[in-house]
């Protein structure tokens, strides 16, 4: 404890640094306070039915997390930061097919610049589309006519999704001002903290359901947290685990008539267990949609009804198994797209390093290849039971679906992922300054010669 609060000091001392924590604290409770602010020409009374549409997890409550609660609220923020993801994962996507966002991807910092630019005109695309459904959508949801104090007319669709669409342009560029000016990556900030302003309601509502309904009591919820800070260390250790391969570079000094060759450095390429991230589980969460919809469109058929009991519970037993093999599928498909094997190997091989015993070249590729097909297997078997647990938990010990969503899946991952990325920014500030601090004779020698 005494070493977390000398920490919390020397974080303070850097100015640099509390400025940046300082700027992210701020833009974070700007965007929950944006969540909590209704559509004009809504009763915010009235939204009492789409908020218990939410609150028992499902595919409506873990559209709800991640938007903070917003989508409950049919707040401006409603549409939350998930269009601009969405179109981010379009435009990566696209860059494998179109020659054109290949030749920017290669282009360095001003290649990046038009590619986000593309990302967010997409964005603006996505969030047109989405707005009017969502509008349509709340009476679907549960909310009555009498909630749209001027009625659904022209002036209330065109402001209000005007307002939406705002509102996530406004969400967009509040999280690029995090990753510019703030601490961590400011898109992943404002999804962590919407997921986190659920976990209270979320574990309170445990809290009363195994205390005051004799349903286990306090040693079930001491139980339960000691589960949690499990799943969260193993969620530590797959988003952190990589396979370390080794690496040597030859190296050559200069004597005072010749060359002489020396002893190469050895370096290491790390390749991750779970290079994919959280990205199969969303993809996998898109398609599971697509079996209850085929399933309402089969109509009163013995499979229609079947696809629509099964697949509308996202905690029932054929909906989980589904939903993992999806995510071994789309584990190895992202990680092949993503970890560019031939590209590492002419890098490598343009550096003058080589994987010992390995031949450079198109044997180094295929080496890389192997490798990663045999770590990406238990990587992506792990990723999947982690998005099942869950679905496990609520049918084993009978928890909560709102308090079960924070044992794995998505938002786990994200907090975990999220806070790992932010700690280490902070601990390479901590780094430098203690750096700068042991180097005060340099910086006196650099005085004098000045």
């Amino acid at each position: 404890m005494k070493k977390f609060i000398e920490t919390l000091v020397n974080i303070y001392k850097i100015e640099e640094l509390r400025n940046r924590i300082g700027l992210t604290l701020s833009i974070l409770l700007i965007y929950r306070l944006g969540a909590q602010i209704v559509l004009p020409g809504i009763d915010s009374i009235q939204l009492a039915s789409l908020a218990s549409r939410t609150d028992g997890g499902g595919l409506l409550g873990i559209l709800n997390a991640f938007t903070g609660g917003a989508f409950a609220n049919a707040s401006i923020f409603a549409l939350g930061i998930m269009p601009y993801i969405s179109a981010s994962i379009v435009v990566q996507l696209m860059g494998i097919a179109i020659p054109y966002l290949q030749k920017l991807q290669k282009e360095g910092e001003s290649g990046r610049k038009t590619i986000n630019q593309i990302t967010r005109w997409l964005t603006i695309g996505i969030c047109i589309v989405q707005a009017p459904a969502y509008l349509f959508g709340l009476s679907a949801l549960g909310v009555p006519d009498s909630a749209f104090v001027i009625g659904k007319g022209p002036l209330f669709m065109f402001s209000s999704i005007s307002i939406l669409v705002t509102g996530t342009i406004f969400a967009m560029w509040l999280g690029e001002k995090i990753t510019d000016k703030g601490i961590g990556n400011g898109i992943s900030l404002l999804i962590m903290v919407g997921i986190i302003a659920t976990l209270p309601l979320s574990f309170a509502q445990e809290f009363v359901s195994r205390v005051s309904e004799n349903n286990g009591g306090l040693m079930m919820i001491l139980i339960e947290m000691i589960l949690w800070v499990v799943v969260i260390l193993l969620s530590i250790l797959l988003v952190l685990a990589v396979r370390q391969i080794p690496v040597q570079y030859a190296r050559r000094t200069a004597g005072a008539s010749t060359d002489q060759a020396a002893v190469g450095s050895r370096q290491y390429i790390p390749l991750k267990l779970n290079a994919s991230g959280v990205m199969p589980i969303i993809f996998a969460q898109a398609l599971m949609f697509a079996p209850a919809y085929v399933g309402g469109l089969m109509g009163d058929s013995d499979v229609g009804v079947w696809m629509q009991a099964n697949f509308s519970d996202i905690f029932g037993l054929w909906y989980n198994i589904v939903f993992a093999l999806l995510i071994i599928i789309f584990t190895y498909f992202y990680t092949a797209i993503t970890v560019p094997t031939n590209k590492m190997s002419d890098d490598l091989k343009r550096s003058g390093g080589f994987v010992p015993g390995i031949r450079p070249g198109n044997e180094t590729s295929d080496f890389l290849d192997n490798v990663m097909s045999h770590i990406t297997f238990p990587g992506s078997l792990f990723l999947a039971g982690l998005a099942v647990f869950p679905a496990i938990v609520v049918k084993l010990i009978g928890m909560q679906q709102g308090w079960a969503l924070f044992y794995g899946g998505t938002s786990l991952l994200i907090m975990v992922g999220v806070a790992i990325d932010t700690i280490q920014q902070v601990n390479s500030y901590l780094l430098n300054r203690h750096y700068d601090g042991l180097m005060k004779s340099g910086n006196n020698r650099k005085s004098v010669a000045q």
